[in-house]
């Protein structure tokens, strides 16, 4: 029988909640998030927001046991690394080291987890990841293996099972958005047939805009760029005379069209310029690159002027991320639950 996920994703603005079985969309909910309950990516009270979780599950009418949190990625580190084959506890010997010139503290603080990256068909060439380390010449493929390794402070994970004890959960997954992601492209190549093709996630977050890049079932890299949605607040703060969490609410709630504005227009076209400045980088870096299309994904995809921004400014067909969701529940918007429905994928 199919396990049951109730996926949790914690933004800025709102708390995301999706109930997945199966792979398949059951319901979701959003409530806003109270002020200062989140701060620079970090939740300021784990007792506050399991118990914001079971109020929404409560009036929302969910039932799940198991919880899947989405980690910030101010928190977690993600490597694309190669490996001599070893089992599993010459891995969980090894794997830390591999962090020893990305973590300052102490190594015994935190934990690890890893993935076996599938190869690519003898016939396909592979965008290098940007960290990724180059293999030993006299390494034969069969001597090796390429894994997505993590670590995230110990505290962290403590956080997490604390919150979903004060929700009723219990901590079943913990993992950075990639880890969603894959889920998502995994389910989403098992439907179409499609195997091995290039794939862009924009998620036009708040704070900012990161770009996943994945090569079917194998994440390429993540571009973070320091330019998202709360510079809105201060134009429009600016225009309007106002303090920038007033700002934030005329944009959500696009008061007097204020997202249709000619000052608006201009930073959507600065998006988008470096949303395509990221994407040449990218395709330097990695020449046999033919990524063609990219999925829109995170609060930023609400706002139509910049969805067409950068339709307008990207060389390459821009979509919505729903399509990557299967569901049976007339889901809407699901390009803004599509973390938390992708870490609720088995």
């Amino acid at each position: 029988m199919a396990k049951t996920y109730l996926g949790i994703d914690v933004g800025h603005d709102m708390l995301k909640l999706a109930l997945v079985r199966g792979g398949i969309v059951k319901k979701t909910a959003a409530v806003p998030m109270p002020l200062n309950l989140l701060r620079d990516g970090q939740v300021t009270s784990t007792e506050a927001l399991g118990e914001l979780i079971a109020k929404t599950m409560r009036e929302h009418h969910f039932r799940a046991r198991n919880g899947a949190v989405i980690l910030s990625g101010d928190v977690c580190y993600l490597r694309t690394v190669t490996m001599p084959r070893m089992n599993a506890e010459q891995l969980a010997y090894n794997i830390p080291y591999e962090f020893s010139d990305y973590i300052t503290g102490e190594l015994k603080n935190y934990l690890f987890d890893y993935a076996l990256i599938p190869p690519l068909p003898k016939s396909a060439g592979e965008p290098a990841p940007a960290d990724a380390e180059p293999p030993a010449e006299e390494e034969s493929d069969e001597n090796r293996m390429q894994l997505l390794i993590s670590a995230v402070p110990a505290s962290v994970i403590g956080d997490c099972r604390a919150m979903m004890r004060k929700a009723g959960l219990k901590l079943a997954k913990a993992a950075p958005a990639e880890c969603a992601f894959l889920a998502l492209i995994r389910d989403y190549e098992r439907r179409t047939g499609k195997h091995d093709e290039e794939h862009c996630i924009l998620d036009l977050g708040f704070r900012a805009i990161r770009m996943y890049m994945f090569r079917g079932p194998r994440h390429i890299a993540t571009r973070v760029l320091d330019i998202g949605l709360s510079s809105l607040n201060d134009i429009i703060a600016e225009q309007k005379g106002v303090d920038r969490q007033l700002a934030h609410t005329y944009l959500l709630t696009n008061f007097e069209d204020v997202q249709s504005s000619s000052y608006c227009r201009a930073a959507y076209d600065n998006i988008s310029v470096e949303l395509m400045r990221a994407l040449n980088f990218y395709r330097f870096s990695n020449p046999d690159s033919s990524v063609n299309s990219c999925w829109l994904s995170g609060g930023g995809a609400e706002i139509m002027p910049l969805r067409d921004s950068i339709r307008e400014t990207l060389d390459i067909d821009v979509r919505i991320a729903d399509e990557l969701v299967r569901t049976d529940a007339g889901l809407i918007d699901g390009f803004d639950y599509i973390q938390a429905i992708g870490i609720g994928i088995d």
